[in-house]
């Protein structure tokens, strides 16, 4: 019995000469193919080349451009800036009579509003995700009334509270008819300074519970049920099964929570902006509204630089909330 032995082929050739070969590896690939591939690269770069420039010029060029602008005195319309070096946040931080004051009066009350509003988020969207997972059948309704603070216009929301805030609004009338007269706020809830911070600390955490819900929601639903059985099995009732257990696991999502809450607090004005400006006598005054006031609202020219001076202060202060929650939330994990 012999074997047929077949002639080995010798590799094909195309056009010019060049040799196909397959394209995982081998010789290089024939001119067409290194066309074709060079034609699709450029064809890629060409369409996110919009996106590239955008960002340089809106981005990396005004991150520059405002960086440049904080060691400077301009006041928007003149040709050339005065370089003044670090004096704009010396400025800031102590030495203006002006400016000095006000940023530290701005500083304890963003304080103020970092540490209520990511403690009360927390306080309020975690017992709500806990009850709105346990009712199955309402779930959907119930999540989207919650959600409502969330997608509605912040602005029609602003004007709807300081309307209901008012001497006659519907919060002191409210008070009145359940027996509650001795609450109420003749000057208004937002007119009366030792009630005006934490109403719109209030404000705030309403319209951040949505989010921190719905995170607390999605972080229930892919718990494992089968420690939450074992932990029932060994006698856990409601309550310690839910701060024992599931709220340990679910601290990722905390932080996540209090950090959306911090950035906020710390860089949110349109709330201070819109409701009170600041008032009653600075007792609303944040820096976010600070900065905002400084670069388009001050009648002592130029301080554009001083407005970029205190936005770089705010960007370092949250770069270091962001390390130290980050470094926290690695702690626990």
């Amino acid at each position: 019995m012999t074997t047929a032995h077949h002639p080995t082929l010798p590799e094909s050739t195309g056009g010019g000469g060049e040799r196909r070969t397959p394209p995982g590896g081998g010789p290089p690939a024939p001119a067409p193919r290194r066309r074709a591939l060079r034609s699709e690269a450029v064809s890629g770069y060409l369409f996110v080349a919009p996106a590239v420039v955008l960002f340089a010029v809106m981005g990396l060029y005004t991150v520059g451009y405002g960086f440049a602008l904080s060691f400077a005195t301009w006041n928007g319309f003149t040709p050339e800036w005065t370089w003044v070096g670090l004096d704009n946040y010396a400025d800031l931080l102590w030495r203006s009579p002006v400016h000095a004051p006000r940023v530290q009066a701005a500083a304890l009350n963003t304080l103020w509003v970092m540490v209520f509003v990511p403690l009360l988020t927390v306080a309020v969207s975690f017992p709500l995700a806990v009850l709105l997972h346990q009712a199955r059948h309402l779930q959907g309704v119930l999540r989207s009334i919650y959600f409502v603070p969330y997608v509605t216009t912040g602005i029609a929301v602003y004007f709807a509270w300081r309307y209901i805030l008012q001497p006659d609004g519907a919060v002191n009338q409210l008070l009145g008819m359940i027996g509650l007269g001795s609450l109420e706020q003749p000057q208004g809830w937002l007119g009366n300074p030792d009630t005006a911070l934490g109403t719109l600390i209030v404000v705030i955490v309403w319209g951040n519970v949505p989010v921190a819900m719905l995170l607390y929601l999605t972080g229930l639903q892919s718990l494992d049920r089968s420690v939450l059985e074992a932990a029932q099995l060994d006698g856990a009732g409601w309550w310690r099964t839910n701060l024992s257990v599931v709220w340990p696991l679910l601290m990722p999502l905390t932080a996540i929570n209090v950090l959306l809450s911090l950035r906020d607090s710390l860089h949110g004005f349109q709330t201070f902006l819109v409701m009170t400006n600041g008032g009653p006598g600075e007792h609303t005054n944040v820096l976010g509204l600070e900065t905002y006031r400084l670069a388009f609202l001050e009648d002592l020219a130029p301080t554009l630089g001083l407005a970029s001076a205190l936005g770089w202060l705010l960007f370092a202060a949250a770069m270091v909330l962001a390390l130290i929650n980050l470094r926290a939330l690695r702690s626990r994990v």
